[in-house]
């Protein structure tokens, strides 16, 4: 069971829309939640601005880019990421420990220059869309569970924060990278939500109950007839499980 305070510090909501649908969710839920995610859609369209408009109004920044390049190319990406003051961002497990220990020096390099904190990095694992015949698709012939764990130790060892994986593995991971790593979780879907393009889902308290940090909600929330409710119905299932 988690405080009101702890459950709303869980909840990170996509904002996978345009910038007037994304400014009139944001307009909704300032004050009440805390997190949203910046993805790469509506970050294409609007650019950093986007980035700082929501920290303007009070919210942390989740900068779901993904990043996967070589890795100078990756360690500029990072820091220009950094700058636009996002608190969070993603980049893919897949681009070699090299290409995380330079996204680590990209966001460093940031935080120096800003006097700042640095933004925390976590590492995309199996995408939350894909199960065993999607990973066998591009030749990965192993279980999503090891997959997940191997690009998960390797990440972090390399200085990721933590790991981006499904619910599924949540309990794995956190057994795995320790008390301090960061598990972020996409494929949230509440009890009833359709489940769209998601392959390995699970509920919100599951999630965290199964040792996620945060959970992503995009759809079920930004797309209800009363998002604000939807929301406060995630933290209410958060804080009664």
């Amino acid at each position: 069971m988690l405080t009101d305070d702890e459950a709303r510090e869980s909840v990170i909501i996509a904002l996978d829309c345009d910038r007037d649908t994304a400014i009139d969710l944001a307009t909704r839920l300032q004050g009440k939640a805390r997190w949203v995610k910046v993805g790469m859609t509506l970050f294409y369209a609007e650019g950093p601005s986007i980035v700082r408009e929501m920290r303007d109004r009070g919210f942390k920044v989740f900068l779901d880019l993904k990043l996967h390049d070589i890795p100078f190319q990756v360690r500029g990406a990072a820091r220009s990421a950094s700058l636009t003051g996002a608190d969070l961002l993603s980049i893919h497990g897949m681009g070699s420990s090299e290409m995380v220990r330079q996204a680590r020096a990209g966001v460093e390099d940031a935080a120096g220059e800003r006097g700042d904190d640095r933004t925390r990095l976590v590492a995309i694992s199996v995408l939350t869309s894909m199960d065993q015949d999607a990973l066998a698709e591009i030749g990965i012939d192993v279980p999503v569970e090891r997959e997940v764990e191997r690009l998960a130790g390797m990440s972090v060892g390399a200085g990721a924060d933590g790991i981006v994986c499904s619910p599924q593995e949540a309990a794995q991971m956190r057994e795995l990278l320790g008390p301090k790593a960061l598990i972020v979780t996409p494929g949230v879907r509440p009890k009833g939500a359709a489940v769209g393009d998601q392959k390995r889902i699970a509920t919100p308290a599951s999630a965290i109950g199964a040792g996620a940090s945060m959970i992503v909600i995009g759809r079920p929330i930004t797309q209800a007839d009363d998002p604000v409710e939807a929301y406060e119905a995630v933290v209410r299932e958060l804080c009664e499980a």
